[in-house]
């Protein structure tokens, strides 16, 4: 059984920092891509940025050059690194991992992000 635990949510200033952690627990196989998704009040779930195991990265347009996603593979680890950040950007902030060897997908409990004007 997989499970993902978030951190680092919170409440932030617009033009913040905030930095997001899920770690990954379980039998994952080595090949695997981590991302985060968010979720805005009445809006869709969004990709924001996924990080292959080799270490390939994808970005929405909306965070390229203040969001970076990194990972830690020893640990099963991905991060966000937040900057700049925006009202807008205020949402529930989801971890996702996709499994390469099984295909299933896990999704973490997710952490609020909420940026004041």
């Amino acid at each position: 059984q997989v499970q993902l635990v978030e951190s680092g949510g919170g409440l932030v200033q617009a033009g913040g920092s905030l930095r997001l952690s899920c770690a990954a627990s379980g039998s994952i196989f080595s090949m695997n891509v981590m991302g985060w998704y968010r979720q805005a009040p009445g809006q869709q779930r969004e990709l924001v940025a996924s990080i292959i195991s080799s270490g390939s990265t994808n970005y929405a347009d909306s965070v390229k050059g203040r969001f970076t996603i990194s990972r830690d593979n020893a640990k099963n680890t991905v991060y966000l690194q937040m900057n700049s950040l925006k009202p807008e950007d205020t949402a529930v902030y989801y971890c996702r991992l996709f499994d390469g060897g099984t295909g299933f997908h896990y999704w973490g409990q997710g952490t609020q992000v909420t940026v004041s004007s």
